[in-house]
């Protein structure tokens, strides 16, 4: 049972936001907004279970950072319309009271963190995550080792952009060392910040990218992908400039993202996205939840699956490692504390008979220590 559960509707257009806070650690609770048509409830929901989850699995005793508990946001909109700051205004003016007390907040899919604080400064609040700074020893010297975060670049793009990514990485190539893939393949649907950045860590440590899928369709070519000219080439919602593309690369339809053959899949961009109806297409040895339930409960894989609390679970602690003064506010304090963290996560699971079980006893044996010390 959630703590908590708000619906609202935007009296302007009609459209409907969600809040769910799953539970609260401390009196805060942590979780991403999204903005996506076709949003629902209970899709919230169970987004804000997996945080509780997500929060929980990386508690450190030893650590500053104390796991928060989980929220979700979520507005049922189409981010391309032209309305779509004016109803995230709308939501976050709503829902400012949780926000100043309960729930920290930051990008999820079809937002940018830039966007959501622009919003957040219109409504005359301090930050999208203020509820956590009562929590801080020096929330002065925290709030300015953030923002030099915020302001690090690693090739001319943004930390903050970087380390959800790289984190799906590390945990992918855990994945592939364990199974002992051979000069590995992978394609990733979806090439928005996490998507672009798994891609990006993968092509570096040598994984041929073989296929990329944005809104637009399916990019691909068995030989690999150019991924550092498509991702400097991008537009602000991971649509691939197909300008940039190679005479060898392919264009394809859409629904084709599953028909690329490749030996790791990572879902990077909607929940749903295999189902009971197309997972007999996954044919990849491994897949890598980099979206959050990008794998509906009654899909049937034959691959090793590592779920989205351990895959993707890098952004959310890496905003709290370096709030909190776990890590230092560079990219490689941050690179090295979230390699360690996926690849002991990751050993923890793979050889469970299944991983995503496996997690939610991680992460429960974790709240139960954490409620005892609180």
């Amino acid at each position: 049972m959630s703590f908590l559960q708000v619906t609202w509707t935007d009296p302007a257009t009609g459209a409907r936001g969600f809040l769910v806070i799953d539970r609260l650690v401390r009196g805060v609770s942590s979780g991403g907004l999204r903005m996506r048509a076709g949003c629902t409830l209970d899709e919230v929901r169970g987004l804000a279970e997996g945080m509780t989850a997500k929060e929980a699995l990386n508690y450190d005793p030893d650590a500053r950072y104390v796991p928060l508990g989980g929220a979700k946001g979520g507005i049922d909109f189409d981010p391309y319309d032209p309305r779509a700051k004016q109803v995230l205004t709308a939501y976050l003016y709503a829902m400012s009271p949780y926000i100043e007390r309960f729930w920290t907040m930051g990008e999820d899919l079809g937002l940018r963190q830039s966007t959501i604080d622009e919003a957040i400064a219109e409504i005359g609040l301090q930050s999208s995550i203020q509820a956590v700074y009562p929590l801080l020893d020096d929330e002065h010297k925290a709030r300015e080792r953030l923002a030099e975060a915020f302001r690090t670049t690693v090739d001319s793009i943004s930390l903050d952009e970087l380390v959800g990514g790289y984190g799906v990485a590390q945990a992918a190539l855990a994945g592939i060392e364990h199974l002992r893939l051979h000069n590995p393949t992978a394609f990733v649907q979806g090439f928005g910040s996490m998507g672009g950045a798994t891609a990006r860590y993968l092509a570096k440590a040598g994984v041929r990218i073989v296929g990329l899928a944005d809104v637009h369709g399916v990019v691909a070519n068995p030989d690999g992908l150019d991924v550092e000219t498509l991702l400097k080439t991008r537009d602000s919602h991971g649509g691939i400039d197909r300008t940039k593309l190679r005479p060898q690369d392919q264009e394809l339809d859409g629904g084709m993202w599953l028909d690329v053959q490749a030996d790791v899949l990572v879902p990077a961009a909607t929940s749903y996205a295999i189902n009971s109806g197309n997972a007999s297409r996954v044919a990849a040895k491994l897949v890598v939840e980099a979206a959050n339930m990008p794998i509906t409960a009654d899909a049937r894989l034959n691959s090793l699956v590592i779920p989205d609390v351990i895959a993707n679970s890098a952004t959310n602690s890496w905003w709290w490692w370096t709030l909190f003064g776990d890590v230092e506010p560079t990219a490689e304090s941050a690179f090295a504390k979230i390699s360690t963290t996926m690849r002991r996560l990751v050993a923890q699971v793979v050889d469970q008979p299944s991983p995503r079980e496996a997690a939610r006893e991680l992460a429960a044996a974790a709240l139960k220590e954490i409620d005892a010390r609180f």
